[in-house]
């Protein structure tokens, strides 16, 4: 998905290097820049972005950017916007937490921080649709739908091949990675079963969310199956099998997303 924003800060500076931090991202398209309270009411009320990187502790007290801009938002718009906080401090995090912003990030920002952004949101977006997805008629024998359902949120995705009544559902959590095959994907299992569904890998990488990653023009991967990452040899390990998926200088970023993840965690690193 695509998502629009509006920067709200004071500072000039940390306004440009927000934006060069975000320009390596297609996802996030940039609308404008408000510097003070009642011009970023207006541009939002205006454009009506996806999103709102916030500054709540101005330099200059004038400006009067804080929370209350969540407040007046709630006075004109039925939506709001997701809002993101940006700032040098933790000492508002609880307080932005009351009014459920969507993330709390602390200056100098990273550019792993918006990679997590994206990949929440996306989370965010697939755990509450439900999606169907329709393929082209095929020649007999070939599946003819795929459908992706999720009924709770609280529950593994399940992905359902369907092939003349035959139903066929697969549990995410069971998924050790899928791989391109021309413009099928095969679906590779943790008991070794392969399953083909006839649409691109692209389609999944589209519609599938954090634990999948892509991490080579063939290959999307479950985190959670990776046992090794060889960054000299550019390959990723498969929990309990002798499996080694190559990942490409193009997906770089999101293999340094996966090592930040593991790190994240209940970790020692020896």
């Amino acid at each position: 998905m695509h998502y629009s924003y509006i920067i709200i800060d004071d500072d000039p500076e940390s306004v440009l290097k927000t934006k060069a931090l975000i320009a390596s991202f297609s996802e996030l398209h940039f609308i404008a820049v408000a510097y003070n309270h009642i011009d970023a009411l207006n541009l939002i009320i205006e454009h009506n972005p996806k999103l709102i990187f916030l500054e709540i502790d101005p330099a200059n007290k004038k400006s009067n950017l804080s929370l209350g801009l969540i407040d007046s938002l709630y006075r004109h718009l039925k939506v709001i916007p997701k809002i993101i906080i940006t700032t040098s401090k933790k000492d508002f995090a609880f307080e932005a937490i009351q009014y459920e912003v969507t993330d709390y990030l602390i200056k100098p920002l990273k550019s792993i921080d918006f990679k997590k952004l994206i990949l929440k949101l996306e989370k965010s977006n697939y755990d509450d649709e439900i999606i169907l997805i329709e393929s082209p008629d095929l020649e007999e024998n070939v599946p003819s739908t795929l459908s992706i359902e999720t009924t709770n949120k609280k529950k593994n995705l399940i992905l359902c091949v369907k092939s003349y009544g035959d139903h066929r559902y697969i549990d995410s959590k069971d998924i050790c990675y899928l791989q391109a095959d021309n413009n099928s994907t095969d679906i590779h299992l943790s008991n070794g079963e392969i399953i083909t569904a006839f649409k691109t890998l692209k389609h999944f990488q589209a519609v599938l969310s954090i634990p999948f990653i892509r991490i080579h023009n063939s290959y999307i991967i479950n985190r959670n199956y990776i046992a090794r990452i060889h960054t000299g040899n550019s390959v990723c390990y498969i929990k309990n099998t002798t499996i080694k998926l190559p990942f490409s200088k193009s997906y770089k970023k999101n293999i340094d997303f996966i090592i930040s993840d593991f790190s994240n965690e209940n970790y020692i690193e020896i």
